[in-house]
């Protein structure tokens, strides 16, 4: 499935005007005097996630047979809220949304609210993706790929890096959180596109590492286990196929972070940037904790994927 820079700039002109385009906004606390650090705020989005990106870009393709048979998705909360909410705004009667039945309540809710129904399947991410699969295969429902490889939804999300190169064109280096890759394979092929220097620094957590140890392995990882306890709930699992194909193109380094320094940078979102993240996003600000020097660059835009956290995770992590 080929995948280019001209997917972005169509996802960019029908998209317009109907997501947020999002603050960059400076850091107080992480910047001294040789680098400065911008947060690409996407937990600002409607659906406080950069999901709504791919998924209206997605949507606002089909057909009307399509739209007629009903949209479906699998997620671990962000795509979802997303599709729930474009199904909403284009008038999609029948849609589902499978999450595990791990999804944070915050997330949940927040898909229902949107007016979705909600179907909570698998005790984890993959395992909801293959009971998912079985379900809209069996129902006929018009499937809404959250990141494995459709060109619509890597176009949406890539959006991000025009935004961001407009708003700032100093901008010399971007770290991007990897889940299933989308994100940052759409950023990556835009940015380089419209800045062929600039350097793209994808983190992921060590609880879920499944790019750095597909590229390490040799592996195309479908699916990955997550090991121990995480805050990064939109990180787990697998990665997609288009980004495993692209992305070691793009991505100029991989970081794993400590899941004990993602908590510390959640925490510092809250109290000292007053920007309320999730953990998925925090891993940016971990990847600068652990590895400033790694990560280089003077002027560094760090993408602020979501804000969907969960209330009672808050009130843990701040004690």
């Amino acid at each position: 499935m080929a995948f280019s820079y001209e997917d972005v700039k169509q996802a960019y002109e029908r998209i317009e005007g109907l997501v947020c385009k999002t603050p960059l906004e400076e850091s107080f606390y992480l910047g001294d005097g040789t680098r400065r650090y911008f947060f690409k705020l996407e937990s600002f989005q409607k659906v406080k996630s950069f999901k709504i990106r791919g998924a209206l870009n997605k949507m606002l393709s089909l057909s009307q047979q399509e739209k007629d048979r009903g949209a479906a998705t699998i997620s671990s909360g962000n795509h979802g809220c997303s599709v729930s909410y474009a199904a909403a705004l284009l008038g999609i009667q029948n849609t589902k949304v499978i999450v595990p039945q791990t999804a944070p309540k915050s997330k949940v809710d927040r898909i229902r609210y949107f007016g979705a129904e909600v179907m909570q399947l698998g005790r984890d991410y993959d395992e909801a993706h293959a009971l998912g699969m079985a379900y809209i295969e069996e129902h006929g429902l018009t499937y809404i790929d959250p990141y494995y490889d459709d060109p619509k939804i890597y176009g949406g999300q890539g959006t991000i890096a025009i935004e961001i190169l407009e708003q700032n064109p100093d901008i010399d280096t971007i770290v991007v959180p990897i889940g299933g890759g989308g994100l940052i394979t759409g950023i990556a092929v835009a940015a380089k596109a419209i800045k062929p220097d600039i350097r793209i620094v994808g983190v992921q957590t060590e609880a879920c590492p499944a790019m750095i140890r597909s590229y390490a392995d040799g592996v195309f990882y479908e699916e990955y286990p997550t090991t121990g306890e995480t805050v990064c709930d939109a990180l787990v699992g697998g990665v997609g196929k288009l980004s495993y194909e692209l992305l070691k193109d793009y991505a100029d380094d991989l970081i794993a972070v400590k899941e004990e320094t993602i908590r510390r940078a959640v925490r510092h979102m809250i109290m000292e940037e007053k920007f309320v993240v999730e953990g998925a996003s925090a891993t940016t600000v971990a990847a600068v904790m652990e590895n400033r020097e790694r990560i280089g660059g003077k002027n560094i835009a760090l993408v602020m994927s979501g804000g969907n956290i969960d209330g009672q995770l808050i009130a843990q992590l701040l004690q």
